[in-house]
C-alpha cells in the first residue's frame, strides 16, 4: 500500500509532461514510483508523454541493432511502460524477429498464399474463423477482410510447416497480430512465436505444453506455497487450467488493454512473462486462506480459476505484480531441465523434438544476426509523383563524335540562358487617362444603311444592352470615332482584312455609342 503523502507526491509528479525522471522518494528508494509509472494504464498516459514515447521509439526502430546490443535494458524498460499504439505493430515485428525473417524470405508468403493447401486443414480453419474475436470490427462479418486475411495466414502456416499442421490455439495468436499489421507481417510474426517463443506448443501430442505445465507447477511452490499445497491436495493437474493461458498467450483470458501490455513484455523478454502472469493469477485467486475456504474441492477450484476477478486482471495492477514476481530466465531453464529428466523417466523420450526456446528479442537477434539491410524501414505508403519521369539523355554510340555546338554548350554550361523575348500585347480597353494605342492599319470605312445588316456574323452576335454609369456615357468614343444611332455596317472585304484588335475596338465603340444615345 502507498500512504497518503506518497499519493500526493505521485499526483504532483504526474502533472509534469515528462515525469519519467522525477524522483519521488518513499523512505530511502524510489522503487515504488518506478512501479507506479510502469503500471499506468494506457488511457492515463498524458498526450505529451505519449508523443515523447513515440519519438523515442522511432529513434530506436531506426537504429534497432545498436539499441539491442548496447542499450537493451532501456528497450526492456520502454516495453514495460507500454509501446505506443501507433508503433505497436512495427515494434512487435522488430522484437519478434519477423522483420528480419520477412526480408530474408522475400516472396515466400505470396508463394504459399497462391497454393491450394490441404483440404482437411482448410476445413478446420474455416470453422474457426468466426470464433476469433467475434465482436471486433475486423472479424465481425463472415467473409470480411479480417476473416479472409486470417484464413490466408493460417493456411500459409500449414504449408510452411506441414509436419506440424494447424492448431486451434494458433488462430487467436494470428488474429491479435492481424489487428496491428498486414497479413504478410502477421504470418512471419506467427512463425517466430511458434518457433522461437513457444516451440512445440502446437505440435501433435502437446508435449511441450505439458512440460511447461509441470514447470509452472514447480514455480508455484516457490512463489505461493499455499496455492501449491491446495492444488496438490485436490490433485489438480496444471494442464487443466493453464493450457488456454499459455497456448493463446492470455489473449482469450485477460482484458484487451492487459493483453497488449502483456504482449509488449512477452515479445521483449520471452516466455518468462507468460509464467509470471500465470503465477500472479494463481496467487491472487488461491493465495489466501479466506479464498481457499470458498473452494473445498476440485470442481470449485476449477470454477474459481475459470472466472478470475476483474480487479486482478486490471492493466495497472497486473503489470505491477508481474514485474515483482521473482522468476528469471535462468529459473525457467533450470526447472525445464529438471522436468525434462523427470518426463524421460516416466514417459520416455519426447516424440516431437522442438527447436530450443529463445528467451526474448535479444536472444533471437543473437541467434540470427541481421544485416543492416534487413532492419531498414520500408515506407508503408508509397505515393506516385504527378510529375512525369525524367527522360533519359540519348547516349552516343561508339565512334560517334559530338558536334561543335554540343561541345560549346558543354563548355558554357555554367552560363545562364537568356529567356526568349516577351511580346507585349496592347490592351484594347484603355482608360480615358491612358495614351491612345497606335494602330498599324487604318480604320475601315463605315457606311450607314437603313436596312438591317445582312452579314450573318453580326446577326448572330447581338450587342450588349447592359446599362452603364452616367460618367461613362460622357466619355468620348475610342480613337475619337463619332457615335451613330443607326446600325454599323462594315464592308465584307474590309471586315475580313481587319485584325482581332480592330474588331474588338469597333464593337466597343458601337456599344458606347448606343448608350450615349440612350442617356441623351
Amino acid at each position: 500500500t502507498i500512504d497518503q503523502s506518497f499519493k500526493r507526491q505521485v499526483d504532483s509528479a504526474t502533472k509534469d509532461s515528462d515525469f519519467k525522471r522525477k524522483e519521488v522518494y518513499l523512505g530511502s528508494s524510489n522503487i515504488s514510483f518506478l512501479f507506479f509509472c510502469l503500471s499506468l494504464r494506457a488511457q492515463d498516459v498524458p498526450p505529451e508523454v505519449l508523443r515523447q514515447r513515440e519519438i523515442k521509439w522511432l529513434d530506436m526502430l531506426s537504429n534497432w541493432d545498436k539499441w539491442m546490443v548496447k542499450r537493451h535494458k532501456k528497450v526492456r524498460l520502454r516495453c514495460q511502460k507500454g509501446i505506443p499504439p501507433s508503433l505497436r505493430g512495427r515494434a512487435w515485428l522488430y522484437l519478434s524477429g519477423g522483420k528480419v525473417k520477412r526480408e530474408q524470405n522475400r516472396g515466400k508468403f505470396e508463394e504459399l498464399d497462391s497454393q491450394a493447401g490441404d483440404p482437411k486443414e482448410l476445413d478446420v480453419i474455416e470453422k474457426d474463423l468466426h470464433r476469433q474475436f467475434p465482436f471486433h470490427e475486423m472479424f465481425v462479418s463472415r467473409g470480411g477482410h479480417g476473416q479472409q486475411d486470417l484464413f490466408r495466414v493460417l493456411k500459409a502456416y500449414t504449408l510452411y510447416r506441414p509436419e506440424e499442421g494447424y492448431c486451434q490455439a494458433q488462430a487467436p495468436i494470428a488474429a491479435v497480430l492481424l489487428m496491428h499489421m498486414p497479413a504478410e507481417d502477421a504470418f512471419w510474426g506467427l512463425v517466430q512465436i511458434c518457433e522461437k517463443y513457444l516451440p512445440g506448443y502446437y505440435s501433435a501430442g502437446l508435449e511441450a505444453i505439458q512440460l511447461d505445465g509441470e514447470i509452472l507447477y514447480a514455480l508455484t511452490r516457490r512463489v505461493s506455497p499455499l496455492t501449491y499445497r491446495h492444488l496438490e491436495k485436490h490433485k489438480i493437474e496444471p494442464i487443466l487450467y493453464m493450457t488456454e493461458w499459455f497456448m493463446c498467450a492470455f489473449s482469450r483470458t485477460l482484458p484487451w488493454a492487459s493483453v497488449l501490455r502483456v504482449w509488449d513484455m512477452f515479445l521483449c523478454d520471452g516466455v518468462k512473462i507468460i509464467f509470471r502472469v500465470g503465477l500472479v493469477l494463481l496467487k491472487c485467486m488461491l493465495g489466501t486462506r479466506e479464498k481457499l475456504k470458498a473452494c473445498q474441492g476440485q470442481y470449485e477450484t476449477m470454477e474459481l480459476l475459470r472466472a478470475i476477478e476483474p480487479r486482478y486482471m486490471q492493466e495497472g495492477f497486473l503489470v505491477r505484480e508481474v514485474l515483482e514476481v521473482p522468476v528469471s530466465e535462468r529459473d525457467v531453464e533450470s526447472e525445464h531441465h529438471v522436468q525434462l529428466k523427470r518426463w524421460r523417466k516416466n514417459h520416455g523420450e519426447l516424440h516431437w523434438k522442438s527447436p530450443p526456446r529463445m528467451h526474448g528479442a535479444r536472444a533471437i537477434m543473437a541467434s540470427e544476426p541481421p544485416s543492416r539491410q534487413d532492419l531498414r524501414q520500408n515506407p508503408t505508403i508509397i505515393v506516385k509523383s504527378p510529375l512525369p519521369p525524367p527522360q533519359p539523355t540519348p547516349q552516343l554510340k561508339k565512334g560517334e563524335k559530338k558536334g561543335k555546338e554540343e561541345k560549346k554548350s558543354k563548355k558554357k554550361g555554367s552560363m545562364k540562358k537568356t529567356p526568349p523575348p516577351v511580346t507585349e500585347i496592347p490592351n484594347p480597353y484603355n482608360l480615358p487617362g491612358d495614351s491612345k494605342l497606335p494602330l498599324t492599319d487604318p480604320l475601315p470605312q463605315l457606311t450607314l444603311r437603313d436596312s438591317p445588316v445582312q452579314n450573318p456574323l453580326f446577326n448572330d452576335t447581338p450587342l450588349s444592352n447592359t446599362p452603364k454609369d452616367s460618367h461613362l456615357a460622357q466619355q468620348p468614343a475610342l480613337n475619337d470615332q463619332p457615335a451613330f444611332n443607326d446600325q454599323l455596317v462594315l464592308n465584307d472585304q474590309s471586315f475580313l482584312k481587319e485584325s482581332p484588335l480592330q474588331k474588338s475596338r469597333h464593337s466597343l465603340s458601337s456599344t458606347e455609342a448606343d448608350h450615349q444615345d440612350t442617356y441623351l
